[in-house]
């Protein structure tokens, strides 16, 4: 393929029409149909209860009120448990909640009742009518609660674990006891989540003439959500379309599926014979869709006295929530993505995954690999600090080397696959990182900064990311006949600048004009078979197959223009949409070699003419040989051995205010690796975004549960987040490119890239600069906000730091 498009930085074609505010989302869907109906959800205000009684009496009479369902309304397969995606041989005790609560609700949010009203004022008014018997039963909420079982989620789930999983490379416990020095830590992430602009949303149409159901919904998988409404409602699944409208953002929380209403909407637009939609508030959001991140840690290590780990034994704990609808992936994630671009030697890692009484847990941006980046990167500055040691030089004793690539960990990963990484060169990121933030002249910048009161500290963090996993993804390419390029792939978009990257492929390989092609995802309808959108895997995964499925159509472009040409495929060459013999003026439009492509018995148009019976073929010769097919098109897939791994590093210069101990970002840069880039400018997007909601789990957001199991911050209002004040308002970025070797395009992912390393990198840079004034303060929990960083002070009151000249002059000597 040429390199004409590929790598360059094409503005995304899609912003100007969401910048016209020409976007059409679940809620825009239907809008002026005066059939369509509106749905509410009953939600549980109780974390754990049984459900005595459900009385609806009081709604029945209630104008506009046109239906409503509880757990007793439903029947055959939507009577039963939703289904647990992704089971796994040590998930022994997983569980998944119904469309509507049967007997018993163990989150506050879980659904109770739908109901179906011809507006949704009506709709919530007569949800409000409903009357609910509870009985209250004790809730589990926290990893110590889950930990200490006093009390069940679920009564036949024995200590609330769902899961114990164990993997082991070496023998850790030995070589840790062996170790010339040794270390513990614990560290803890609390409880986060992504929260998108637009919740979830659904809207279902069912035609009775042709027996098809239309669902569209607000999802990262829109062949998953297929699958499920198919099989909840006994239809075939060629009788179920599924489209993926614009998705205000997913980051992961719309990868879960089905969600409660996204099979209630489809069974109430069958049952009724009108269009039923629903769209989340807020509120809603918080309460009832997913969470993540939180975990307990507690590592040991033993190192030698370059700080070479010789042995890493880490054992924690996950709230998976309520339910495991989405398994175990992101604890997976953690155990095997923690070891970034490290090579431990020895290597155990145990986690158990725990049932809380709060929202269920699936990925978010991120899916586990901030967690493990955290207690992997504290271990590093730990072994730093404890050696006197430049933080940098005993990440480049640890490091993978460019030579030993693939490299094999021993473990197991989410994709069932062995963890063995493709491609990367650790050593030259860092070189580049310290170059780009500054880190061996940081020293001088904080004696100036020292002397003018203010305090200041460096942070870096590296991090290893598993992308582009299978099983599959595929895509379509025709060419019409106007020499427009028409291309569809299964997998759905939030905003990640598909329709350009995917373009710039297809431009590239076929020899078209990039505004020639059109990019279609998420739609069941032109490609029913595909996985989903996420963990970094629409370049890969995608781009891989819409670059097969556009090289297929450009062999039979060749050979079909060949024979039109009378000239040799080899001789061909194609630009701007046109099939030329090289070193000659013969040339033909790809549109007319689209028209011949397809043998016609009627003209219909002056184009068809040239492609009827008795104006093209040989006579000789059937008109579509035995191999082939009419159109000028390709579809293809690309299914990867394992997956690719990314990787990156950040380092971030923070300043702490002396009284406040508020958090000031100074500077923050990035390495990438990405391998080659398809559009350099969507990757440092996806960065600069990735970056911003890094900041925000680093030192702001968090979910906070009260001991009853109610969330106390389930509004903007008080859901604590970053503005544009509080990101950095520059973000130095360099990319580093070692192909990987598993896809023809040698790119790896980027979509999480951003956000991986941010609270390790920011626990590295505040613990920086508080360590001059409290030597023994250690971050080791995160989100920390300026409250937290002012009691740990008090926590780990010193005695006066040395005068900044002094000091500066003692860490020269040493250095």
């Amino acid at each position: 393929m040429t390199t004409k498009l590929f790598g360059s930085r094409v503005p995304r074609v899609e912003d100007q029409r969401f910048l016209r505010g020409q976007g059409r989302y679940v809620d825009d869907l239907l809008h002026d149909d005066p059939r369509l109906l509106h749905a509410a959800v009953l939600r549980s205000p109780h974390a754990h209860a049984r459900v005595v009684d459900i009385d609806v009496a009081d709604l029945l009479d209630v104008e506009g009120v046109v239906a409503v369902w509880t757990w007793d309304d439903l029947t055959g397969p939507m009577a039963e448990p939703l289904p647990l995606l992704i089971p796994h041989p040590t998930l022994t005790h997983g569980r998944t909640q119904y469309a509507l609560a049967k007997d018993e609700v163990n989150y506050v949010g879980e659904a109770i009742a739908f109901v179906v009203a011809t507006d949704r004022y009506v709709a919530e008014d007569a949800v409000s009518r409903i009357r609910v018997d509870y009985e209250q039963l004790p809730p589990v909420v926290g990893i110590a609660a889950a930990r200490e079982a006093a009390r069940a989620v679920h009564d036949d789930v024995p200590d609330n674990v769902g899961a114990r999983m164990v993997q082991e490379t070496g023998d850790a416990r030995a070589a840790i006891a062996a170790a010339p020095h040794t270390l513990t830590l614990d560290l803890d992430v609390e409880r986060s989540a992504c929260t998108p602009m637009e919740g979830r949303g659904t809207v279902a149409r069912w035609d009775p003439d042709t027996s098809r159901l239309t669902v569209w919904s607000s999802t990262q998988t829109s062949t998953g959500v297929r699958g499920c409404v198919a099989a909840k409602l006994g239809l075939d699944l060629a009788k179920v379309d599924v489209v993926t409208p614009d998705v205000g953002g997913g980051f992961g929380v719309k990868i879960n599926h089905p969600w409660p209403e996204e099979l209630l909407v489809p069974l109430a637009a069958m049952t009724l014979g009108r269009p039923v939609k629903f769209t989340e508030d807020r509120r809603e959001h918080f309460i009832s869709s997913a969470h993540e991140r939180a975990q307990q840690h507690h590592v040991e290590v033993g190192f030698d006295d370059d700080g070479r780990l010789l042995g890493l034994s880490v054992e924690f704990w996950h709230d998976h929530g309520a339910y495991t609808p989405y398994g175990l992936i992101v604890p997976i994630i953690t155990s095997t993505q923690l070891l970034g671009p490290y090579k431990p030697r020895n290597y155990r890692v145990a986690f158990e995954s725990l049932y809380t009484n709060t929202v269920i847990v699936t990925p978010y941006r991120g899916a586990g690999r901030p967690q493990g980046c955290f207690v992997m990167e504290r271990t590093m500055d730990a072994i730093a600090a404890y050696l006197g040691k430049d933080r940098t030089e005993v990440r480049s004793a640890n490091f993978i080397q460019p030579d030993e690539f693939p490299y094999e960990h021993g473990l197991v990963f989410q994709d069932g696959r062995e963890l063995t990484y493709d491609s990367g060169d650790y050593p030259a990121s860092l070189a580049k990182l310290k170059e780009l933030v500054g880190w061996d002249e940081f020293e001088d910048f904080r004696a100036e900064m020292a002397a003018q009161g203010r305090r200041v500290g460096i942070g870096l963090a590296c991090y290893v990311e598993g992308t582009g996993v299978g099983p599959y993804e595929g895509a379509h390419v025709h060419i019409e006949t106007s020499g427009r390029v028409k291309v569809a792939t299964g997998l759905t978009t939030q905003g990640q600048g598909h329709q350009t990257a995917f373009a710039q492929i297809v431009a590239d390989t076929l020899g078209v004009r990039f505004e020639d092609v059109e990019i279609t995802t998420g739609d069941t309808r032109k490609m029913p078979y595909a996985v989903g959108t996420f963990a970094s895997r629409a370049a890969v995964m995608s781009g891989s197959a819409i670059h097969l499925a556009a090289l297929r159509a450009k062999e039979k472009a060749l050979r079909i223009a060949a024979e039109a040409l009378e000239a040799d495929e080899s001789d061909l060459e194609i630009a701007d949409g046109v099939v030329s013999v090289r070193g000659t003026d013969a040339s033909i439009d790809l549109g007319t070699v689209a028209v011949l492509s397809n043998p016609l018995r009627y003209a219909f148009d002056e184009a068809s003419k040239a492609a009827t019976q008795f104006s093209v073929g040989d006579p000789g010769k059937p008109p579509v040989a035995e191999d082939d097919e009419p159109g000028l098109e390709g579809k293809d897939f690309y299914s990867p051995a394992r997956s690719t791994f990314a990787n990156g590093m950040h380092a971030v210069i923070v300043e702490t205010d002396p009284d406040t101990a508020e958090i000031s970002i100074l500077k923050y840069a990035v390495v990438h690796d990405c391998g080659h880039l398809i559009n350099p400018m969507i990757v440092e997007g996806q960065i600069h975004g990735g970056v911003a909601q890094g900041v925000g789990g680093a030192l702001y957001e968090r979910m906070a549960y009260d001991e009853s199991g109610q969330l106390l911050n389930a509004s903007f209002m008080d859901f604590l987040m970053p503005y544009v004040t509080e990101v950095p308002t520059s973000i130095d970025i360099d990319h580093l490119e070692t192909p990987s070797p598993l896809n023809p395009l040698g790119i790896k992912g980027a979509g999480e890239a951003g956000v991986i390393p941010s609270a390790a990198v920011f626990a590295a840079a505040i613990e920086d600069a508080e360590r001059p004034h409290h030597p023994d303060l250690a971050i080791t929990a995160m989100p920390i906000s300026p409250s937290e960083l002012f009691e740990l002070r008090l926590a780990h009151a010193a005695e006066p730091a040395a005068e900044p000249a002094a000091e500066h002059a003692a860490q020269k000597e040493t250095r």
